[in-house]
C-alpha cells in the first residue's frame, strides 16, 4: 500500500469515524473518493490531514471530519436532489454526488469551477451541474430541491434558501461568529414553517458577500 493510500485509509478510520461519523454509507463514500485527486499538486502531501487546506483565491477545503459530519447530518438518499453553495475543490461535491441523484453546485470563482469540472470528469462523476455566480443571498432554481448545503459560513440565513426547499427538505448551514459558530440543520415542515436543529459548533470562513455587516461607531 502506498503512503497516500495508507493516509487515505487512516483519514477514514482514525479521523472521521472516531468523530461520531458512524454512517457506513458515508464512510464508504469517503473511502471511495480519492481526496488527493481534488487538491493541487503541491498540497497532495496534506490532502488527508485534519486541517483546512487553502486553495486558490484564499478559499479552503473543509476538514475531512467536518465533511463527514455534514454528510451524516444530511442523510442523503439516491433520489435526493442537492444544491451545494461553494464548489471549491470539487471534493465535497463529489461526495454529495455519490450519495444523491443530482447536485447543482455554485462557485463564485469561474476558474475554481472549471478545475472542479475537470476533476469530477476524471473521477467519472457525471450527475453534477456546475455553475458560477454570487450565491450569498440565494440562487435561482427551476424547481425546489430536497437538500441545500452551504460550505461556508453566513452571518444570517438567506430567506431565499429557506424558500428553495421542498416541504420536508433540509438546509445545512453554519451561522454566527467565531469562536463558536453554529452548524444547523433546518427542515421545512410546511409552506410557512421551518424547524431548526442545532448540531454542533465549529469555525469556518464566511461566504463571499455573506460576512457580518461592519458596525461603525461615531
Amino acid at each position: 500500500m502506498s503512503s497516500l493510500n495508507h493516509a487515505h485509509t487512516n483519514m477514514v478510520i482514525q479521523q472521521v469515524r472516531p468523530s461520531e461519523v458512524l454512517n457506513d454509507t458515508v464512510l464508504a463514500v469517503m473511502s471511495d473518493v480519492v481526496r488527493a485527486d481534488f487538491v493541487d499538486e503541491d498540497s497532495v502531501g496534506m490532502a488527508y490531514a485534519d486541517t483546512m487546506l487553502t486553495i486558490a483565491h484564499e478559499q479552503c477545503m473543509l476538514t475531512p471530519i467536518l465533511e463527514g459530519r455534514f454528510l451524516q447530518a444530511l442523510d442523503l438518499a439516491p433520489e435526493t436532489n442537492v444544491l451545494e453553495i461553494g464548489t471549491g475543490s470539487g471534493y465535497f461535491t463529489a461526495l454529495l454526488a455519490k450519495l444523491s441523484k443530482h447536485v447543482i453546485s455554485v462557485e463564485y470563482y469561474a476558474d475554481l469551477s472549471e478545475l472542479a469540472a475537470e476533476r469530477l470528469a476524471k473521477a467519472d462523476i457525471r450527475n453534477v451541474t456546475l455553475t458560477v455566480g454570487d450565491a450569498s443571498q440565494g440562487w435561482p432554481l427551476v424547481e425546489r430541491v430536497d437538500t441545500i448545503v452551504i460550505t461556508a459560513a453566513c452571518a444570517q440565513i438567506p430567506d431565499d434558501y429557506l424558500q428553495s426547499l421542498k416541504v420536508g427538505g433540509k438546509l445545512l448551514i453554519v451561522t454566527g461568529t467565531a469562536p463558536a459558530m453554529s452548524v444547523q440543520l433546518i427542515t421545512r415542515m410546511n409552506e410557512r414553517e421551518w424547524q431548526p436543529k442545532f448540531l454542533f459548533e465549529t469555525v469556518i470562513p464566511y461566504m463571499i458577500n455573506g460576512e457580518p455587516i461592519q458596525q461603525f461607531e461615531f
